[in-house]
Order: structure tokens, then C-alpha cells, then sequence
């Protein structure tokens, strides 16, 4: 008696429908919007970023606008978040103060994730003396106390918005140089980088085209914490007179600014304060959410 399937039942599983292949990007994501404080920290920068780009341009006050004769006043219907010493108001200020924070968060983390990058990569690809020469140059700058670093390229080369990206990128990047260097050193032993080698390719294109790639969850999840590592930088030099300077604000200038006035005008303190660190926590929460996300071995499927 034969034992092969009757055309019913080969024309019953040709019918059922074949279940659709995900890629890991996809499964990160889906992991990802499960962890409810990574949403909520997504949903909290993005509302925070909409406010402080479009903020300015709906309020009816600008943040260098001044009224003396009203002085600091507490929140009011006029003044949200009441005005400060010199009767600016303090939510336009927050706005404003947000760019800038946010500005120097990511152009700052840009710089250092470009050197961090780059440098890691070559030093982990290449190897031997290279590799040691290279890392030994991290060591030695990981030993210079990194805010002092910054203090004397700001005062060396003059107080602009522009070196202050450039200053605290330029001291940021070297955990992001170690952990890529630790993630090439693991891939390149991989089959695929070998078959690459041996089709010809060139040791750039190896680097950028197939090692590269194959380690953004790392690089990704390091990134979302530098940025509030940054802020936190940028902050600290406010409070020693080197940040952004007047006019302009930034939160770190606006809780400096409230913290020498707290006992006496409590909301130029407290409203920056609650801003900051909400970013900051948000970004902590995204950074943790991306690292479990991207983690397959956290997949229960």
C-alpha cells in the first residue's frame, strides 16, 4: 500500500499560507516597543524636541526680551514659568536653552562617535604594534582629567558654541574607540570577513562595507548614552562661567542662573532642573530599551 500523500492533501499545505521571514532589525524593534520605559523615553525626547524647536516661534516673547520693572515673578497666566531676575520669561528661555543643550548633545557625541569610530576600528582590524601603540595612546589620555582637558582648549582658543562641540567630543570619544575596537577584534575572525579577504577585497572596504555594519548595535546603544554624558559636561562648564555664554542660554546656564537665586525664586531652579533630568532620564531609558533590544540573545522566541 503506498505511502504518499493523496492530492488533497498536497494541494491542502501548497494552500496554507508560508509565515514571512523577519529581520533582526525588525525583531529589535518589536522588542523594543515592549519596554515601556524605552517608550516612554521616546515619546518624552520627541515632545521635548518639538517644544524647544517650534516653542520660540509661537511665543509672544523673545528670550532676550527684558522688562525690568517687572523683575522675577513666579508662573502666571501670562508667565508660565514666570520670568527671571531681569523679567525674561523663563519658559521661552527653557526653549531656547533646549536647542542649545540638545545642539551641543549631539554634535558633541557626533564628533566622538566619528573619531571613536574610526580609530577603534583601525586599531582592532590592524593589530599587534599598531593595535598596542594606539590603545596605550587611549590609556594615557584616560588618566587626563577630562573636565580640566576641556577648560584649557576653551580658555587656550577662545569661548565659542562652536569649539564647545569640538572640545567635548574631542574628549568623549574614547570609550566609544575601545568598545569598537573590542567588537572588530571579534568579527574580523569571522567566515564571512575571511571570504572577503580572499575574493581581494581591500582592507577598507572590509572595514566600512561588511565589519562596520555588523557592529551598529553596540555603536547605537553607546551613542544614546554619551549624548546625556554630554549634556552633563556641557552643564558643568556653565557652572564654572566656560558654556554658552550671555545672551544665549542653554539648561545648563538657566540651573546655574537659578541656583545662585533658589532661596529666593525657587521656579528659576526647579523648571530647569525638572527638564534636564527628564531628558536625561529619557535618554538612559532609550539607551537601556536599544541595548536589550539589540541584544538577540534577550529574544525569547
Amino acid at each position: 500500500m503506498s505511502n504518499a500523500p493523496s492530492p488533497a492533501a498536497l494541494a491542502a499545505v501548497v494552500a496554507e499560507p508560508l509565515e514571512k521571514g523577519t529581520s533582526l532589525w525588525h525583531d529589535a524593534w518589536l522588542r523594543l516597543r515592549k519596554n515601556r520605559l524605552a517608550v516612554f523615553g521616546m515619546w518624552a525626547l520627541g515632545i521635548i524636541a518639538v517644544a524647544c524647536l517650534l516653542g520660540p516661534f509661537v511665543s509672544p516673547y523673545g528670550y532676550e526680551d527684558q522688562n525690568l520693572d517687572l523683575g522675577a515673578v513666579g508662573p502666571s497666566g501670562k508667565h508660565w514659568l514666570g520670568t527671571d531676575t531681569l523679567g525674561r520669561d523663563l519658559l521661552v528661555r527653557l526653549l531656547y536653552g533646549g536647542r542649545v543643550s540638545i545642539a551641543v548633545g549631539l554634535s558633541a557625541t557626533l564628533v566622538a562617535l566619528t573619531i571613536g569610530v574610526v580609530y577603534g576600528a583601525v586599531a582592532g582590524f590592524f593589530g599587534g604594534k599598531r593595535d598596542a601603540f594606539m590603545m596605550r595612546t587611549v590609556d594615557i589620555m584616560y588618566s587626563l582629567p577630562f573636565p580640566i582637558f576641556v577648560i584649557l582648549l576653551m580658555v587656550f582658543f577662545g569661548r565659542n558654541i562652536i569649539l564647545l562641540f569640538v572640545a567635548i567630543g574631542a574628549v568623549e570619544w574614547l570609550t566609544m574607540a575601545r568598545i569598537v575596537r573590542s567588537q572588530v577584534m571579534a568579527v574580523k575572525k569571522m567566515e564571512f570577513i575571511e571570504a572577503a579577504r580572499s575574493l581581494g577585497f581591500g582592507r577598507r572596504r572590509i572595514i566600512f562595507r561588511h565589519i562596520l555594519p555588523n557592529i551598529l548595535g553596540p555603536i547605537i546603544v553607546y551613542t544614546t548614552l554619551t549624548i546625556p554624558a554630554v549634556m552633563l559636561l556641557e552643564a558643568f562648564l556653565s557652572f564654572l562661567g566656560l558654556g554658552v555664554q550671555p545672551p544665549m542660554s542653554s539648561w545648563g546656564v538657566l540651573i546655574k542662573d537659578g541656583a545662585e537665586k533658589m532661596e529666593e525664586f525657587w521656579w528659576l531652579l526647579v523648571f530647569p532642573g525638572t527638564i534636564f533630568s527628564l531628558t536625561l532620564f529619557s535618554l538612559n531609558f532609550l539607551g537601556d530599551g536599544l541595548r536589550d533590544a539589540l541584544d538577540v540573545r534577550s529574544s525569547k522566541d
